[in-house]
């Protein structure tokens, strides 16, 4: 966003909401964007752990995952320990890491990566991101075909098909699963999320935007987050792992999510805070069960950039 956005932003939410919550969420915004500006014109975002560096042969992302709240839910699942061991990202946002992850310092490894990914920044490789998208072994943008437009986003049972499908079928040596849950929009604040996506002179209140203003509660913001994180690991990760073979599987993320920390609400690129850069590192296996038949089609769909740029803004971005 920049300064003549945030403006024009700004403008909307005091007119709309009035000049103290409107005037509250501003501020927010116009803080996340200068400490943007900091971090980045020091250097201190210059820092983390790159994941292609790490041993794995199955790596599932699921977006904006903070260790605090995987460990908040460890005990519903075998693999997962209230203990959850920590790495830092690279980035505070999928784009950052993308950008960072996806290098041709790495071309050898990604020319035998299989990347199925549900985050729609993909389109950015070989443009915005040096990396073009015939560097991977196989790259599977399940977000084209596989959007669900009644939830905004793309379903993590899409995404977990096309995995095991992909893993099945293919011998690459690693395979990169990107879910986008339990990223935004939450599933179970459905009224909430409906008048977040109410479009008004083009701007739309999102999740952020309602815990600035004082209209959705930091317990109702947080629960709704971790019912997205069941969400992907019942429909997602507990599929896949059920229906690959796979010896090393770790589950992690691209960067966290801020719920007020350091007055940070979602996530900023460059911004290296804890909420935002240390992601879980968590270590297990998969053995294929046969228990599932993969039934997705992929399709070569080619997309209007108006059609990208509002899946986009479903998510929050602007």
């Amino acid at each position: 966003m920049t300064f003549g956005d945030w403006v024009d932003e700004s403008k909307f939410k005091i007119r709309e909401y009035g000049p103290y919550r409107g005037g509250r969420s501003a501020a927010y915004a116009f803080w996340g964007g200068a400490a943007r500006r900091f971090y980045h014109s020091l250097g201190l975002d210059r820092v983390g752990t790159h994941v292609l560096d790490r041993d794995w042969d199955l790596l599932l992302i699921l977006d904006t995952c903070r260790p605090d709240v995987l460990a908040e839910v460890a005990a519903e699942y075998d693999y997962l320990s209230t203990d959850v061991p920590e790495l830092t990202s690279v980035g505070s946002t999928s784009w950052e890491w993308m950008e960072r992850t996806f290098t041709d310092e790495y071309a050898d490894e990604l020319a035998e990566t299989a990347y199925v990914c549900a985050n729609g920044f993909s389109k950015e490789f070989g443009r915005a991101f040096d990396f073009r998208p015939e560097g991977f072994g196989l790259l599977d943008e399940v977000w084209r075909y596989g959007w669900d437009d009644d939830r905004g986003i793309c379903p993590p049972e899409t995404v977990a098909d096309r995995a095991i499908d992909v893993h099945r079928n293919t011998d690459f040596d690693r395979t990169i699963v990107h879910f986008m849950q339990p990223h935004a929009p939450y599933r179970s604040l459905d009224a909430v999320g409906r008048s977040s996506a109410e479009e008004r002179e083009g701007h739309r209140r999102s999740v952020w935007d309602l815990l600035q203003m004082g209209d959705l509660s930091p317990e109702a913001a947080w629960e709704a987050y971790r019912d997205n994180l069941r969400w992907v690991l019942d429909d997602g990760v507990d599929l896949i792992l059920e229906n690959v073979d796979a010896e090393n599987v770790v589950l992690t993320s691209d960067h966290g999510e801020a719920f007020g920390e350091w007055g940070f609400y979602g996530h900023f690129r460059h911004v290296a805070v804890d909420a935002l850069r240390q992601v879980p590192w968590v270590e297990t296996t998969a053995e294929d069960t046969g228990s599932y038949e993969p039934t997705v089609e992929p399709e070569d769909v080619d997309l209007a950039t108006s059609v990208v740029d509002d899946r986009l803004r479903a998510l929050g971005y602007r």
